[in-house]
């Protein structure tokens, strides 16, 4: 910006965006100030480097104004946890899908947690059955990115929403 910009001759762009050319620093800093504006190197790694004659407080103001607009587009997701026990009845078995229909439907990712208490790691295979009824339940909503997997005395699946 300014006087710092070291190149021998730059490509000048007027305030109003017109190409004025080829000229030495010097003559464009004494037109960036005779328009009451600064003068910018916008692309160094050019030959010659490309600097436009602005208001370089607006511009960074203009830039900081975008770069909130595209935070604030994006999407957070985020990882919601759902607990099951193998032996969780029909009922409350519905009541947590519909947490879980409600998170991906949000966009959010699922992780269904399985705990066994007990002498219920003997019975491992009903714990895989019933994470395996939760993946087809799920199935139009949402894809299994972890298929179920034994974590000490627990058993856990991630799954993705389904973007429509």
């Amino acid at each position: 910006m300014n006087e710092r910009i070291r190149a021998p001759e730059i490509r000048l762009i007027g305030a109003e965006g017109e190409n004025i050319g080829v000229i030495t620093p010097d003559r464009a800093m004494s037109l960036a100030v005779e328009a009451g504006l600064d003068l910018v190197e916008i692309s160094p790694n050019a030959t010659p480097p490309v600097a436009k004659i602005m208001d370089f407080g607006k511009y960074k103001y203009e830039t900081q104004k975008k770069e909130s607009e595209a935070r604030k587009k994006q999407k957070i997701i985020e990882i919601k946890e759902i607990k099951f026990r193998p032996n969780t009845d029909t009922h409350d078995y519905e009541v947590k899908m519909r947490s879980v229909m409600k998170f991906l439907e949000g966009g959010d990712k699922v992780k269904i947690t399985l705990r066994f208490r007990g002498r219920e790691m003997a019975h491992a295979e009903l714990g895989r059955k019933l994470l395996e009824k939760v993946a087809e339940d799920v199935v139009e909503l949402g894809k299994v990115e972890a298929i179920p997997r034994l974590e000490g005395r627990q058993m856990v699946m991630m799954i993705n929403p389904v973007k429509h």
